[in-house]
């Protein structure tokens, strides 16, 4: 009888396990965070699901940044702003890179496939050919799914989810995973809530506050601008911490 899962199934034969499965995933993330690390970039993953308006934050973020809504300029700045760049996964298509560039974003498209996920090794090959030294920030736009990008490491510093509030107030409850490993999300859309009085903030805050170790989240507009000067000043401080330990690092 199967003494771990209870199914009585005769059949299944224990084996001992050396490594974890994605262990091989893990070194490679972990070998793209110390690159990002020794050029002082900071890696955003930002996922969610198709159509939540991944890639309509980053065209807004481009745009506020280049209508003179500066963040400081840091080490490899360019000229009159951060440097913005992108990977952008999806199955098919480069028509988010293409967007992304048409707004002043240094990007390039990971085409994956049948994948509906971007591993580590697919973000180290993307970096090849690619300034991504160059940059201040680079946006890991993931393929548009509510679970399979949550499980692998890319060597990111933080999370970022895209949830839009056309998605329904239950998505933070039957996708738990995806919005556990959040350290912020981003309620997108917010310019369509008149147009939808059953869907309420404070239910979809309610449900992240069920799931996330420390809820963090804002409501945001590409659109409007809603929530874009907030988002801006996130990213500025996620910079300067990185900064901080960097500096840290260097001294010990």
């Amino acid at each position: 009888m199967c003494d771990t899962c209870g199914c009585g199934d005769p059949e299944i034969v224990p084996v001992e396990i050396h490594d974890k499965i994605l262990a091989g995933n893990d070194r490679t993330a972990a070998h793209n965070r110390e690159h990002f690390r020794e050029s002082a970039v900071v890696a955003v993953n930002l996922m969610g699901s198709p159509g939540s308006g991944k890639t309509a934050v980053l065209e807004a973020t481009a745009r506020r940044l280049a209508g003179g809504q500066r963040l400081p300029p840091q080490r490899g700045c360019r000229v009159g702003g951060p440097g913005l760049g992108a990977l952008a996964g999806d199955l098919a298509t480069e028509h988010d890179a293409d967007r992304l560039r048409a707004a002043g974003i240094t990007a390039k498209s990971i085409t994956t496939g049948s994948a509906c996920h971007l591993d580590a090794e697919m973000v180290h090959r993307g970096l090849h050919d690619f300034p991504w030294r160059e940059l201040d920030y680079l946006f890991i736009e993931n393929v548009g799914n509510l679970v399979c990008p949550a499980v692998y490491y890319l060597g990111q510093a933080v999370n970022v989810v895209a949830l839009s509030v056309t998605e329904g107030e239950d998505k933070p409850l039957k996708y738990p995973v995806m919005f556990r490993k959040a350290d912020l999300v981003l309620l997108t859309k917010t310019d369509l809530l008149p147009h939808l009085p059953d869907v309420r903030i404070e239910t979809i805050a309610d449900a992240l506050a069920r799931v996330m170790p420390r809820p963090a989240y804002f409501p945001l507009s590409a659109r409007t601008g809603e929530g874009m000067e907030r988002w801006l000043e996130w990213l500025e401080h996620l910079r300067v911490l990185q900064g901080s330990i960097e500096a840290s690092a260097l001294q010990t």
